[in-house]
């Protein structure tokens, strides 16, 4: 008899403890590109889409949502790391209102950068308008929610940024970039940096406290880089040029977070960085379970993504859980699961 009282209350106290651990983030807001977006592209007028088969063909009931992945993204992930929903909704998305995006929202769109020339290339949302998007929602959840309600979640929610790549791929070192001709490299991510420090100081003043800067990936070892660098007559691994700036600038990125948590008040600023742990996924595949690294799931592996990664191509993989990366530019389910496990440990632990 003691020992089932004993069992009950422990059942309880564990029940409290995962209630509390959730309660500490309310939401999971999201800002970047299409390493994070749920589908705002879906809903604008630009060729960098995924809202189709066999995108998320692994995702909950096989369905294109227009997340550029066989499954799910690492905010989802992160999300019911939480205890949250298992997904995080695009804003854009016509399914979804405020009663879902109390929640968690994403307001990511595949394509852009800190940079607004770089989504300029395939006219995608700039950060600027997703700053925007943010400013409106903020308006709703407190018609929704309340002053009060709305204040504490919008104050304990953790925002994901998670941006950059694409300032430096289809940016900076595309054949038809103004910035290459204007700043060395360098000063173009001394040019980055400045960029990524106002949009967290503005979006601190709108009350967010818990944010989380993502650092890039290492970006030389993309199938599509590969692919690129073999052709050139380069060699057929990574690019290491693009690995040492991703490396550099991922030195800078630490040192601003450093900065920001000093210069704010109140606010928790943290750095997720996984380009050790991708890079080691691609050199050492084996050890997560994956059998390919150099390639990707879809087609040839080489160059498709987007339109290019389509239902009708007769290459793609049957068992994208081999695979390190889906098309040429994004990763897998599985790889996306097991980067934001390492970042819930190593990282988000501190708001748990």
């Amino acid at each position: 008899m003691a020992y089932t009282f004993i069992s009950i209350i422990l059942c309880q106290f564990l029940l409290l403890m995962t209630t509390t651990l959730a309660g500490k983030v309310p939401a999971i807001i999201v800002f970047g590109d299409s390493s994070v977006d749920s589908g705002n592209n879906n809903q604008i007028s630009t060729v960098l889409k995924s809202n189709f088969e066999p995108y998320g063909r692994d995702f909950y009931g096989k369905k294109p949502t227009g997340r550029f992945c066989n499954g799910r993204i690492p905010p989802d992930f992160i999300s019911e790391g939480f205890g949250l929903r298992p997904f995080v909704p695009a804003y854009l998305d016509p399914a979804f209102d405020i009663s879902d995006f109390a929640m968690g929202v994403c307001f990511a769109s595949a394509g852009t950068g800190y940079d607004n020339a770089t989504s300029d290339v395939l006219d995608v949302i700039p950060l600027w308008k997703e700053v925007e998007y943010y400013k409106e929602y903020q308006k709703k959840l407190r018609a929704y929610a309340g002053k009060k309600k709305a204040k504490y979640i919008i104050k304990e929610a953790l925002y994901l940024v998670s941006i950059g790549t694409n300032d430096f791929l289809e940016n900076y070192y595309s054949m038809q970039s103004r910035r290459a001709s204007q700043y060395t490299e360098d000063q173009f991510q001394i040019f980055l940096l400045r960029l990524a420090q106002n949009f967290v100081k503005q979006i601190y003043k709108m009350g967010a406290r818990k944010i989380s800067l993502t650092g890039l990936p290492p970006m030389g070892c993309l199938p599509l880089e590969r692919a690129t660098n073999y052709i050139s007559g380069n060699g057929d691994g990574c690019n290491e040029k693009y690995n040492n700036v991703a490396k550099h600038f991922n030195v800078m990125l630490g040192g601003l977070v450093q900065k920001l948590n000093k210069e704010l008040p109140g606010i928790r600023v943290v750095f997720a960085d996984a380009y050790n742990l991708l890079l080691h996924m691609i050199r050492k595949p084996s050890f997560y379970g994956f059998e390919v690294a150099g390639v990707a799931c879809c087609g040839t592996g080489l160059f498709e993504m987007g339109y290019l990664c389509d239902s009708l191509n007769p290459l793609t993989c049957t068992d994208a859980s081999k695979y390190v990366f889906w098309d040429a530019f994004h990763v897998t389910d599985k790889t996306n699961h097991i980067i934001s496990n390492f970042l819930m440990k190593h990282v988000f632990h501190q708001f748990q």
